[in-house]
C-alpha cells in the first residue's frame, strides 16, 4: 500500500486553544465595556456563564481620600455588559478603616445592584473590622451596612451564621445550581462548623469558597496556603469535595495553585488583589467564564472604569486597563462531570429503544450490547433487513482484541460499545464484516446515503501503529469495481482516521473514475465523537458531532461503486486484503439509504 499517494494531510492547521475563547471576549473600550446603565438579561440555562469576582476596594473608600467612580463603573458593567454574569462576589476589605462614613459611601455604590436585584455577596476583610477579632465580635459598621438584612430582596441569598458574618448563596448558571460560601476574615470554630453544615445540607452542589485570607503568592505567581489558610484547608476545604475553587484577596501579588483534597481531586486556589496598582486597583474585576460544553473556565481581569475612558488615557493608565499575565488571564481545564461525580453524578439516561432509530430508509442498524469485557462474536442487524455481522480474527490475534465494553457515548441510543485492539505491521486484531447473504453487499446507494457512528480514540492512537485504521467501508477495491483513477487498490469506500486522528471519508462514486474525499479536522483523544457521512445523490458532506466540516468536495459525487463482497466494521482493506483492525471504541452504527438532516442523526 502506498501511504503517500493520497494521504498527505495538512498538519499545520491546528485547533484554536482555550486561550482563543478568552480573546473572543468583548474588546475593551467598545461600547459594551463602557459603564452604561441597562441590563441585557441573564440566561442561567446557557452552558456559558460568568461568575465575577471583585477584590479589595479599600483605597477607593479611605476616609476623605477615596473615589467611588471606579467601583460605580464596575458595578454598572456587571449589570449592563454582555458577559452573562450571573453572580458577583466581593472578597473583603471593602473599606480602608471600617468607619461608618466609608461604609456609607460604598453602600451607596452597591445600591446599584440592590435596585436591580442583582445577586452578590460580600464578606469582611481585616480592614473592615478590628482585625484581632473573629466572627463573634458583635455589631460593627460592616454588619450595619452589609449584614444579612441587606440581602432580604436577593433571589440567591439562603442564610447566614447567627453572628451574621458568614453567609451563603445558591445561584444558577449553566442550567444547574452552585453554592457560594462567603466567610469572615476570621471564622471561629463555630463559623467553620456552620460552613460544614451548609455543605452537608446541600450535598450535591459544587461549591466556591470566598474568604479574605487563604493563600499568598510569590513574585512568580505561585500560591501557597498562609498559616491561617492552612487551618481553613484542614478543617473545611480538604474534607469537603464539593469545594472546587477558592478565592481570596488580602495579599498581593495575585497568584494561583492547585491542591489535591482528601478525595484526590483538584481544588483551584486563587488570590486576586490589585490595591497596590494604579488608583487603588481601579476597581479591577476578575471574570470567571464557565463553559460547561468545553469543560473550561476562561479567566480575564480588567478595569471597566479605565476601559470606558480608553481613548483619553495616558501611558500609565493604559497599562492598567487589562492584566494579561499568567495569573490574571488564563484558562482552567475542568471536566465538570468527572470532577463533580463524587457528590453530584450526572444521571445516565436510559438506552433509547432500537426501533426508534429505524428511520425511513434504514438499511442497517448495529448496536453492540454484551457483557463488559466479553469477547464479541456476531452482531445482529436490528433493522430487520438481514445485514448481520460476523466476526473475523486476524491470524495470531487473541479473542479479547475485539470485546464488548461498558463505555459509551451519553448521546448514543445504546449503553455499550465494542473495544477494538488492532494495529498493523503486522496486521493484528479482529473486525466485523457483513455476512455473505447480507442484502447491502449489493448496494450502490445511487439516490444517497448516510453512514453514522460513535467513536472514541484511546490515548495511544497517535503512536504510529494505527494511522488509516478504518471504522467502516468496503473490502473490495475501486479497481474491482472497474475504477482506474487515482489508486485503484484503495477501497471502494472507507471511513478512516489519519495518523493525526482526523476523519477521512473516501469513496469511488458511481459517476467518477477517481476518488472523492471528505476531510475532517484533528480530533481529541479519549472523548466520544459522532461522525456522519451524508450524500444526497449529488454531493457528500462529512459531519463531526452534527457540524459540517470544511473540506467537503463540491464536485458532484453520486453513490458508491460496488466491487462485490462484504462491508467491514473496524477494518481497512487495501487491494481487498485487510491490512489492519481498528484501535479504539465504536458505539452504535447506522446506515440509511438517503441523506439525513443533522436533526435526524442518532444524537437524540
Amino acid at each position: 500500500m502506498n501511504d503517500s499517494s493520497r494521504r498527505t494531510f495538512l498538519r499545520g492547521a491546528g485547533l484554536l486553544g482555550a486561550g482563543a475563547a478568552v480573546s473572543a471576549l468583548p474588546a475593551l473600550g467598545a461600547p459594551a465595556a463602557s459603564a452604561t446603565p441597562g441590563h441585557h438579561g441573564l440566561d442561567t440555562e446557557d452552558a456559558c456563564f460568568t461568575f465575577a469576582v471583585l477584590p479589595d476596594t479599600q483605597y477607593l473608600f479611605d476616609a476623605d481620600r477615596g473615589d467611588p467612580a471606579p467601583l460605580d463603573a464596575t458595578l454598572r458593567y456587571v449589570t449592563g455588559g454582555d458577559e452573562n454574569i450571573v453572580f458577583l462576589a466581593h472578597l473583603g476589605d471593602l473599606t480602608e478603616n471600617g468607619q461608618p462614613g466609608e461604609f456609607d459611601q460604598i453602600s451607596r455604590s452597591f445600591q446599584h445592584l440592590d435596585r436591580r436585584r442583582f445577586p452578590y455577596s460580600t464578606l469582611a476583610g481585616n480592614h473592615d473590622i478590628k482585625s484581632s477579632t473573629d466572627d463573634q465580635r458583635g455589631r460593627t459598621p460592616y454588619l450595619d451596612a452589609f449584614g444579612p438584612h441587606r440581602q432580604r430582596g436577593s433571589r440567591t441569598f439562603r442564610g447566614a451564621s447567627p453572628d451574621g458574618y458568614n453567609s451563603y448563596h445558591v445561584f444558577r448558571g449553566g442550567g444547574r445550581e452552585w453554592l457560594l460560601l462567603a466567610l469572615d476574615w476570621r471564622p471561629s470554630a463555630g463559623g467553620l462548623e456552620w460552613a460544614r453544615s451548609v455543605l452537608a445540607r446541600h450535598p450535591r452542589l459544587p461549591a466556591i469558597l470566598t474568604i479574605h485570607e487563604l493563600v499568598w503568592a510569590d513574585d512568580a505567581g505561585q500560591a501557597q496556603l498562609s498559616e491561617f489558610g492552612q487551618k481553613v484547608w484542614d478543617e473545611l476545604v480538604a474534607g469537603n469535595d464539593q469545594i472546587f475553587l477558592t478565592l481570596n484577596g488580602h495579599f498581593w501579588p495575585p497568584g494561583r495553585a492547585v491542591k489535591k483534597n482528601k478525595a484526590g481531586h483538584d481544588v483551584h486556589l486563587h488570590i486576586t488583589n490589585y490595591q497596590d496598582r494604579y488608583y487603588g486597583g481601579s476597581a479591577m474585576i476578575r471574570l470567571y467564564r464557565f463553559d460547561l460544553t468545553r469543560n473550561v473556565i476562561d479567566v480575564r481581569t480588567f478595569s471597566p472604569w479605565l476601559a470606558g475612558q480608553a481613548p483619553r488615557l495616558n501611558e500609565l493608565q493604559r497599562q492598567e486597563i487589562e492584566r494579561t499575565g499568567p495569573v490574571d488571564y488564563f484558562s482552567l481545564d475542568v471536566d465538570f462531570g468527572t470532577r463533580f461525580a463524587g457528590f453530584a453524578p450526572v444521571p445516565v439516561p436510559p438506552a433509547r429503544p432500537a426501533d426508534r432509530q429505524l428511520v425511513r430508509g434504514t438499511v442497517a442498524y448495529w448496536r453492540f450490547e454484551g457483557r463488559d469485557g466479553a469477547p464479541a462474536g456476531g452482531i445482529r442487524d436490528l433493522s430487520g433487513r438481514g445485514n448481520d455481522l460476523v466476526r473475523v480474527t486476524l491470524p495470531g490475534s487473541a479473542e479479547d482484541t475485539l470485546r464488548f465494553s461498558g463505555e459509551f457515548s451519553g448521546r448514543q441510543p445504546s449503553r455499550s460499545s465494542l473495544r477494538f485492539d488492532g494495529g498493523k505491521k503486522p496486521a493484528r486484531g479482529a473486525y466485523l464484516r457483513t455476512a455473505d447473504s447480507a442484502p447491502m453487499n449489493a448496494e450502490t446507494f445511487a439516490r444517497g446515503y448516510t453512514v453514522e457512528a460513535f467513536v472514541k480514540l484511546p490515548e495511544d492512537f497517535k503512536d504510529g501503529n494505527h494511522s488509516w485504521a478504518a471504522l467502516f467501508g468496503r473490502q473490495g477495491s475501486g479497481g474491482k469495481a472497474g475504477k482506474t483513477g487515482d489508486d485503484p487498490g484503495e477501497p471502494a469506500a472507507t471511513l478512516s482516521l489519519s495518523d493525526g486522528a482526523a476523519f477521512q471519508w473516501a469513496v469511488f462514486p458511481l459517476n467518477q473514475n477517481g476518488i472523492s474525499t471528505c476531510w475532517g479536522h484533528e480530533l481529541p483523544l479519549r472523548e466520544w465523537i459522532h461522525v456522519a457521512a451524508v450524500n444526497d445523490g449529488r454531493r457528500t458532506t462529512l459531519y463531526v458531532d452534527g457540524c459540517p466540516v470544511l473540506r467537503n468536495p463540491k464536485t458532484a459525487a453520486a453513490g458508491i461503486a460496488n466491487p462485490g463482497g462484504a462491508w467491514l466494521i473496524g477494518a481497512y482493506a487495501y487491494d481487498s486484503i485487510v491490512e489492519q483492525a481498528f484501535h479504539g471504541w465504536l458505539g452504535d452504527v447506522r446506515v440509511v439509504g438517503r441523506a439525513l438532516d443533522p436533526g435526524e442523526f442518532m444524537l437524540g
